[in-house]
């Protein structure tokens, strides 16, 4: 089982473990991950924009053809530096579900049925906007379905200090499910080369790293490789590769033996600072990089497809999360926490809004190279998502201040 010298392993000398100590703290990680996302638009929007380009582009392995891993720069943060984002998630989402707000069935039901609602409501105002313009701009139907998790947690990160913390496992759930679903969606409807064989013998790594965790094993040598595999063939696939993060995260237990802290608590003591110190930042800094120079805003704009992405996450998301919610905990023996107020609800349906990963893939995926309509999807979703957080945080910036004068008051529904 884990010890204290296990841990030390990672960040052996004093300066390492005071820095990986500030990387554990969450607002630490959101400032990163928004300054990384600012340090790309700049760079991008610059006369030296030309060499972000370059940069996002560059492949370092191009040999890797033969294996199918000569991607550039910025697939590799996206696929590869991201899915370790997604362990994390994966480790803090099963507390959750343990141990726990979401270990009751009726509270867990509720943002994973907003989630589905989150998704579907999106879409349906996409389809309206483009009804008429044609099958190819319907193409792009599940660009606003999705959350980027990643950026939605760095603004709550930033904006809380005396937000509940059964509001961020909220969140966390949503945009786990979000993800988990939008990733089923890419498989199905956009993805032309799909291997169910190759994803099947991913099973085969995650079921023996699940193993060795089970029984208390924390041997680096096999659990790592176990994980890189896990991660290959999931992305042989054709399935995007995060997915083999979360997977792997689920099968590490959760509660404590003896005296020892759970594994799960033990492994986000070890890869959170490299999720939010490198991981997070990384893949911020090479998918941001969106042109706004005045010509690509207005054409943007003035495109049917650009319209439908701003609707529906900025209006759709917030309908579909909020309103769900409402009916459901209105209606059904399902329950919103009780130390959530519907105010929260509201901001976290906002901070769903933040798309930019997952729909900036699935805008690459739904129209062809060189099509001006994956130009505006950039746009719309940068847009879309800077709205999203901006108004999300002035709403959780009020509630924030609430909790903070009232912490009694205002954990009322």
């Amino acid at each position: 089982m884990p010890d204290d010298t296990s841990r030390r392993t990672l960040f052996p000398s004093r300066g390492g473990l005071a820095l990986a100590s500030i990387l554990r703290t969450e607002t630490v990680g959101g400032v990163l991950l928004i300054a990384a996302a600012a340090l790309a638009l700049i760079w991008a929007n610059t006369p030296w924009g030309d060499t972000y380009e370059a940069v996002r582009t560059w492949v370092p392995w191009p040999g890797g053809e033969a294996l199918g891993l000569d991607l550039d720069i910025a697939h590799w943060t996206a696929d590869g530096l991201l899915a370790v984002f997604f362990f994390v998630v994966g480790l803090e989402l099963k507390r959750e579900f343990v141990t726990g707000d979401l270990r009751d069935p009726a509270r867990a039901a509720v943002p994973v049925i907003a989630a589905i609602c989150g998704m579907l409501v999106p879409a349906l105002f996409y389809v309206a906007v483009n009804v008429t313009a044609g099958p190819e701009a319907l193409r792009g139907w599940a660009i606003p379905t999705a959350t980027d998790i990643a950026f939605a947690l760095a603004v709550l990160a930033v904006v809380s200090s005396h937000l509940p913390a059964s509001l961020r496992g909220f969140l966390l759930t949503l945009a786990v499910v979000d993800d988990l679903l939008a990733i089923t969606i890419i498989a199905l409807f956009y993805t032309d080369d799909f291997h169910p064989g190759l994803l099947g013998v991913a099973v085969v790594p995650i079921l023996l790293f699940g193993l060795l965790v089970q029984r208390g094993r924390t041997w680096w040598w096999a659990l790592l490789p176990l994980a890189l595999l896990a991660w290959y063939f999931v992305h042989e696939s054709g399935v995007h590769a995060t997915i083999a993060g979360v997977l792997l995260g689920f099968t590490v237990p959760v509660l404590a033996r003896g005296d020892r802290p759970g594994l799960a608590e033990h492994f986000e003591h070890l890869w959170r600072p490299l999720s939010a110190g490198l991981a997070v930042p990384l893949f911020a800094l090479f998918a941001a990089g969106v042109s706004l120079s005045g010509p690509a805003l207005r054409e943007a704009m003035t495109s049917t497809v650009a319209l439908g992405v701003v609707c529906g996450l900025l209006l759709g998301k917030v309908i579909g999360i909020l309103g769900s919610s409402w009916i459901v905990s209105r209606f059904t023996r399902a329950s919103l926490d009780p130390g959530l107020s519907w105010w929260d609800v509201l901001g976290v349906s906002l901070l769903a809004g933040i798309g930019f990963t997952v729909s900036l893939l699935i805008g690459e995926l739904a129209f062809d190279t060189g099509d001006p309509r994956v130009d505006h999807v950039k746009t719309a979703v940068l847009v879309a998502s800077v709205l999203a957080a901006t108004v999300a945080s002035v709403v959780l910036g009020l509630r924030n201040r609430a909790y903070r004068r009232h912490p009694v008051e205002s954990t009322g529904s």
